[in-house]
């Protein structure tokens, strides 16, 4: 009896080793296959895809979100489902910066069905015609962080390196960083030993295309019937107050825009704010929704961004112009902003489209 119960002691220790080594390696366990399977029963789904816990818990606290009963934690990320109006949903926060929201995000694609994808949150704004508050929904992404910085001496006439073998291109423009050098005097021009920064295209390879055969693409436009829906949205009334005391001066209002930007660099410097807005017509400006755009093109799952301005990037507006001041009021303008939508998308007219 002892020997038997030690067997059976020594074959639970072994499972438990054989179901921790399974997850350490990334490989998915038993268990949790069960779970995805049993999840994916119930889609499709509407990814909505979070950078971060302050604007998640808005949404887990708003009365449209009904939570469900299943949660699945996979990779260092926990899968929440739910429903929002008579939509299934399955939610999950990124975390900061590109590399964690294109990781979360193929995640999210890879193990659940996903018939479209929502990312929401706040936002720096360089758009000057916009203010703290307002939610912008852009028609067009670009990574605005994939460089080619051209060595001291060669201008925009010069050839970038292994430019002839297509890996980069002089076609989408340059910042010439001694243009923005200051405290020069007695010179009619002068130069910057940093000298010029050429902007990339992503190389990509989507599902669509023929594997290791790589395509390039700079800005990437979000679903045509998304960005249609979301000009419904645009007479919405949103929160203009933090406390009886603190309140926007311009009452915030739901907008579609052009483009958005996205770099793993907290954008705080005005000049480089005004650059981009000039160059590329740039409205929000954050750390994660470009490379939520890359993963849904290359996996062709429609996708929108909902992006609430917190502060004008580099200051210069009357209003206080820190973002921990307004971060609380625009996540909950983008929680918002995402529910109504939701319910548009829900309606049997959308649903039938």
């Amino acid at each position: 009896m002892a020997i038997s119960k030690l067997f059976l002691s020594l074959v639970l220790v072994f499972l438990v080793l054989i179901t921790t080594l399974e997850e350490a390696n990334g490989a998915i366990s038993g268990k949790t296959r069960k779970l995805i399977d049993m999840a994916n029963k119930n889609g499709p789904y509407l990814g909505l895809v979070i950078p971060n816990l302050f604007e998640m818990n808005p949404l887990l606290q708003h009365p449209s979100y009904k939570p469900g009963d299943l949660t699945i934690d996979y990779a260092g990320r926990r899968f929440r489902f739910g429903h929002i109006d008579n939509q299934p949903v399955v939610l999950v926060m990124t975390g900061l910066a590109m590399l964690n929201a294109g990781i979360t995000t193929q995640l999210l694609l890879a193990l659940f069905n996903v018939k479209g994808v929502v990312h929401y949150g706040i936002a720096g704004n360089a758009n000057p015609s916009l203010n703290i508050g307002d939610v912008a929904i852009p028609q067009y992404w670009a990574h605005t962080a994939l460089w080619n910085w051209q060595r001291y001496g060669d201008g925009a006439e010069n050839e970038l390196p292994l430019e002839v073998n297509g890996d980069y291109t002089r076609d989408i423009g340059y910042l010439k960083i001694s243009e923005y050098s200051v405290n020069v005097t007695n010179c009619n021009s002068h130069n910057n030993l940093l000298n010029n920064i050429w902007y990339q295209p992503e190389e990509v390879f989507p599902v669509f295309g023929t594997p290791e055969d790589r395509q390039h693409i700079f800005w990437v436009p979000v679903d045509p019937r998304y960005y249609a829906i979301a000009k419904k949205l645009e007479g919405l009334k949103l929160e203009g107050c933090l406390n009886a005391t603190t309140c926007l001066s311009h009452p915030p209002k739901v907008t579609r825009v052009h483009r958005g930007t996205s770099a793993s660099i907290y954008l705080d410097n005005a000049a480089y704010r005004s650059f981009i807005y000039n160059k590329f017509d740039v409205s929000p400006v954050e750390m994660e929704s470009a490379a939520v755009a890359l993963i849904c093109y290359q996996q062709k799952v429609p996708y929108i961004v909902i992006r609430a301005l917190s502060d004008m990037a580099g200051g210069g507006t009357s209003e206080s112009n820190e973002a921990s001041t307004f971060i609380t009021l625009a996540a909950t303008n983008s929680v918002e902003v995402t529910v109504q939508f939701i319910k548009q998308l829900s309606t049997k007219k959308y649903q039938d489209a």
